[in-house]
């Protein structure tokens, strides 16, 4: 807990009440906003999955999950989910949603390594999303452009909150593009959550690429699992990596926050190159990971992983 942060004097413009209304109207506007966007329809979430076929997430790469012996099933694991990215994919392939169109759910977990403060607690409530997209949008304009969408939902929602509880608007017209290597280009001498402060301080909100693979100087901007984002294609920008996060400036706190980790899906050659990267081929031989690379499952928009997330 020794990152949170209490601002001096502060007071919530709303009350417990109101605040837990507030949440209502926000998940129930945003949601229904995003879907019509998008073209998503809802389904259920599971809770858990069961171990070893490389159906939950990893994250970062490291993060353990809660795990249980089931009865039923000859004491066979089963692990809260981290998120929902792979699972999604399945589903969209058990749905044989067409491309254009997609799927999202209002997932609830459990992420027992989270480092606690102001944004993150153990408790995950977020939206994740998933959409079949066509082979030849595998790019960095596709992916701006559903980012623009997004953040459009986001300035409605904020609207919303203005005209109901009277808190004033602060996002931007526009979402700012800048890839993390131009990020580190920027701001040599920074960490990467100090560039991601900084440069969201100065644009309001801002869509960070390439958020996985090595920058220049051998970091790495971020860790990212190597088998949901694609973060070493070279995109028609000349960078790799077709992911990127949405960070928005909190005014209360006065840092950056993410809202929404989003991007392109590995495919086959993708997968398999971050595989190697990561030093992870053994995963080739999981359930998920068998049927991506004998090709049953298409290539689809990656999810708003991590993404608005009522508590993360």
């Amino acid at each position: 807990m020794s990152r949170l942060i209490l601002p001096k004097d502060y007071r919530s413009p709303l009350d417990l009440k109101q605040t837990e209304h507030g949440i209502k109207q926000i998940k129930d506007f945003f949601q229904q906003s995003l879907s019509s966007e998008l073209r998503l329809r809802r389904v259920t979430a599971p809770l858990f999955v069961l171990s070893g076929q490389g159906i939950n997430d990893d994250l970062s790469g490291w993060e353990r999950p809660v795990a249980f012996p089931i009865k039923d099933l000859q004491e066979q694991r089963a692990e809260i989910v981290h998120s929902l990215a792979k699972w999604k994919r399945l589903t969209l392939a058990e749905y044989q949603i067409e491309a254009g169109y997609g799927i999202y759910t209002d997932m609830n977990a459990i992420r027992p390594d989270e480092e606690l403060d102001n944004l993150h607690s153990l408790y995950v409530d977020q939206w994740d999303w998933e959409a079949v997209i066509e082979k030849e949008d595998r790019s960095v304009d596709f992916l701006q452009s559903v980012v623009r969408r997004i953040y459009g939902v986001l300035r409605q929602t904020e609207y919303v909150v203005y005209e109901q509880f009277g808190i004033k608007p602060s996002l931007p017209r526009d979402i700012y593009f800048i890839h993390s290597e131009e990020l580190r280009q920027r701001y040599p001498h920074l960490s990467p959550k100090e560039r991601e402060n900084e440069i969201t301080r100065e644009y309001g909100a801002v869509f960070i690429m390439g958020i996985g693979g090595a920058l220049a100087d051998g970091s790495k901007h971020d860790m990212r699992a190597p088998d949901y984002d694609d973060w070493t294609t070279i995109g028609e920008n000349g960078q790799q990596g077709l992911n990127g996060d949405i960070m928005i400036w909190n005014q209360v706190l006065g840092q950056a926050f993410e809202l929404s980790s989003m991007g392109i899906r590995v495919d086959k050659e993708a997968l398999l190159r971050q595989l190697e990267l990561s030093d992870s081929m053994d995963r080739c031989q999981l359930y998920f990971h068998q049927r991506l690379l004998n090709g049953d499952i298409m290539i689809w928009n990656q999810v708003l992983g991590q993404a608005f997330e009522l508590s993360s």
